[in-house]
C-alpha cells in the first residue's frame, strides 16, 4: 500500500492584497481521518479549495499528487471524477427539490437525455442506508433537520464514487446527538477504508476521531501531529493556533453588576408564526442588571433564539404577550426599530443570514443599524461614516485591509466583530447575543469574550445565548435554564456546573 494518498507541496494562493496560503505543505495517508485545523483566516477552507479546483490550477503555485498522479484541477468537476469531493460548511442543497434530486443533481441517471426516475430511487435508497438515513427518496429537503441534511450531503458524496471526503466544520450547525452520529459515520468509513479530511473548530471531536492533526496559522504549516507518535493534548494544539499559551480560556473581568434592573422580561408568552395554536413560549420571566451577563441555556428546540426574536421588536411569533421594563418603565416594541430606539440590540445567531449583508463592504455593514447617527438632512454625511467606521474597526479589532472591503473576503472570526460592531454603533444599554462563538476558533472567540466584559465592565446588560455550556460558565454571572419554552432554574455563577444546567435544560415543568 502506498504511504500517501495525498500530498500537497509548498502550496502559496495570493489575492489582492493578501496572501491566504505561503508554502503550505500537506500529507494524508489512505484510510485515515486526517484533521486541518487553525484560527479563522489561517488558509483552511483556501487550501482545500485550491485541491478541489474550486481554485483553479494557474492560480496558485505549488504542486498536488493524488494517489501518485501529479493534479491539475481546472474546476471541482476534474477533482470530482478523480474521487475527491468537498462538502463545504454551507449545505449546498436545494430545499425544494427531493432528497433523490439532490443527491444526483448534475450526476443523474439517465440514458440518451432521459432520466431513469427508478433507478435513481433504487441507488437514493441505498445510500441513505450507508449514511443510516430511513428517509422516503422523494421528501422534499426542507422537510428534513440539519443534521440530516448533512447526512443527504454525504450520500450525495458517496454517490460519487468518493476516495478522498473533505468536510469542511460538518458539525458547527448541529446538535449534540447528531454530531455524535456524524462522527461514528466517519469512523465507520474509516473502517471501510476511505480515507477523511476534516476542518473543525470542536478540538474534542478532533481529537476523538483523527488519526493525524495539520495546524494552520497565518497561512503557513506549523505542526502535524499523528496519534500513534503519543497523545495530542489540546493545549498543545490551541498553542499553535495562536502563536501563544491561552491557559485561561475565558478573560479576566472586573465586575461592575450594578443592583439597578435595567431590562426586565416579564409573563412572556408567544405562539408559532405559523401554527397559531403552537404555544413556543410560555411565561417567561428574565431580568438583567446593570453591567450584568446572564447567560440562557437551553437544549436545541428549547425557544432560546424564539425568545430573543419575540422580545426583539417581535421578529418572530403571533399571539405575543407579557410586558417588558426597561428601567423599571414598561416600553412596547411593537418593531425592530423600537427596540433599538430603546437601547435594546440582537446579535443574531445566523450572521450571514440575519446579520450582515455579505456583498457590502464592512463600512456599510457597521453603520447600517444607526444611520440616523450619520444623516444630515436625511442625507448621510459620506466623510462621518468613514470616520465612524474607521474608530470600529480600531476599537474592537477587526482584520480587514480597509473598510472597503467586501465583508464575505473575511474570516468568520471578524465577520463576527463586523456584527458586534454594527449593534455597538446602535449605543445600546441591552445587547442581546445569540451563539456570538459559533463557528469562530479558540482565538478569535477570546477576542470576543474580551469585548463581551468591557461592554460590560462600561455597564452594558448582556443576555447571552450559548449551546456550550463551558462558554456560559465561564462568563456569565448568572445562568437561565429553557427547557420546551420555560425558564425552569435560575442559577448564580458559583454554584453553576455542567451536571447542574443539564438536570434542569431536560427537567419537565409540564405534569
Amino acid at each position: 500500500m502506498n504511504e500517501t494518498i495525498l500530498e500537497m507541496k509548498e502550496i502559496t494562493k495570493t489575492f489582492p492584497g493578501v496572501t491566504a496560503l505561503s508554502d503550505v505543505n500537506l500529507i494524508v495517508r489512505p484510510g485515515e481521518i486526517h484533521a486541518l485545523i487553525g484560527e479563522n483566516g489561517a488558509g483552511k477552507s483556501t487550501l482545500m479549495k485550491v485541491l478541489s479546483g474550486v481554485h483553479p490550477y494557474g492560480t496558485y503555485e505549488g504542486d498536488i499528487t493524488f494517489e501518485e498522479k501529479a493534479c491539475q484541477f481546472k474546476n471541482i468537476n476534474e477533482s470530482e471524477e478523480r474521487g475527491i469531493v468537498i462538502i463545504h460548511q454551507e449545505l449546498a442543497l436545494i430545499p425544494e427539490l427531493s432528497i433523490a434530486e439532490n443527491i444526483f443533481l448534475g450526476n443523474e441517471q439517465a440514458k440518451k437525455g432521459v432520466i431513469n426516475w427508478n433507478e435513481t430511487i433504487i441507488e437514493t435508497r441505498q445510500l441513505l442506508k450507508k449514511v443510516g438515513l430511513k428517509l422516503d427518496p422523494q421528501e422534499k429537503i426542507k422537510n428534513i433537520g440539519v443534521g440530516q441534511q448533512q447526512l443527504v450531503e454525504i450520500a450525495k458524496a458517496l454517490s460519487k464514487k468518493v476516495k478522498l471526503l473533505i468536510l469542511d466544520e460538518p458539525t458547527a450547525a448541529l446538535n449534540e446527538e447528531d454530531s455524535e452520529n456524524l462522527l461514528e459515520l466517519l469512523l465507520e468509513f474509516k473502517e471501510q477504508g476511505m480515507t477523511s479530511i476534516m476542518i473543525s473548530h470542536k478540538l474534542k471531536e478532533l481529537l476523538k476521531v483523527s488519526n493525524s492533526i495539520t495546524v494552520l496559522r497565518d497561512g503557513q504549516t506549523i505542526q502535524t501531529y499523528h496519534a500513534k507518535d503519543g497523545e495530542i493534548t489540546e493545549s498543545q494544539i490551541i498553542k499553535d493556533m495562536v502563536g501563544r499559551d491561552l491557559s485561561n480560556l475565558f478573560p479576566e473581568r472586573n465586575h461592575n453588576v450594578k443592583d439597578n434592573i435595567v431590562f426586565e422580561i416579564k409573563n412572556w408568552s408567544a405562539y408559532h408564526p405559523i401554527n397559531s395554536e403552537r404555544q413556543i413560549l410560555h411565561d417567561i420571566n428574565v431580568h438583567v442588571k446593570q453591567g450584568e451577563i446572564i447567560g440562557i441555556a437551553g437544549l436545541m428546540g428549547a425557544g432560546r433564539t424564539e425568545l430573543a426574536m419575540s422580545v426583539f421588536g417581535k421578529s418572530y411569533g403571533r399571539r405575543i404577550t407579557g410586558q417588558l421594563f426597561r428601567n423599571g418603565k414598561e416600553v412596547f416594541f411593537k418593531s425592530v426599530d423600537d427596540a433599538i430606539k430603546n437601547g435594546v440590540a440582537y446579535v443574531s445567531e445566523d450572521r450571514k443570514e440575519y446579520g450582515l449583508i455579505l456583498i457590502d463592504s464592512v463600512k456599510n455593514n457597521l453603520t447600517l443599524a444607526n444611520l440616523d447617527r450619520l444623516a444630515n438632512k436625511n442625507v448621510i454625511d459620506s466623510s462621518e461614516e468613514v470616520v465612524e467606521a474607521e474608530s470600529i474597526k480600531s476599537k474592537i479589532n477587526i482584520k480587514a485591509p480597509t473598510i472597503h472591503q467586501k465583508t464575505l473576503n473575511l474570516s468568520g472570526g471578524n465577520q463576527q466583530k463586523v456584527v458586534l460592531g454594527k449593534w455597538i454603533f446602535t449605543d445600546p444599554d441591552v445587547l442581546i447575543l445569540d451563539e456570538p462563538t459559533r463557528g469562530i476558533d479558540v482565538g478569535a472567540k477570546f477576542e470576543i469574550y474580551k469585548l463581551i466584559n468591557e461592554l460590560a465592565e462600561q455597564g452594558k446588560s448582556i443576555i447571552m445565548i450559548s449551546s456550550e455550556l463551558p462558554e456560559l460558565i465561564g462568563m456569565c454571572d448568572r445562568i437561565y435554564t429553557l427547557n420546551e419554552g420555560k425558564i425552569t432554574g435560575d442559577i448564580d455563577k458559583n454554584e453553576a456546573n455542567q451536571e447542574t444546567l443539564m438536570t434542569y435544560m431536560t427537567h419537565s415543568w409540564r405534569s
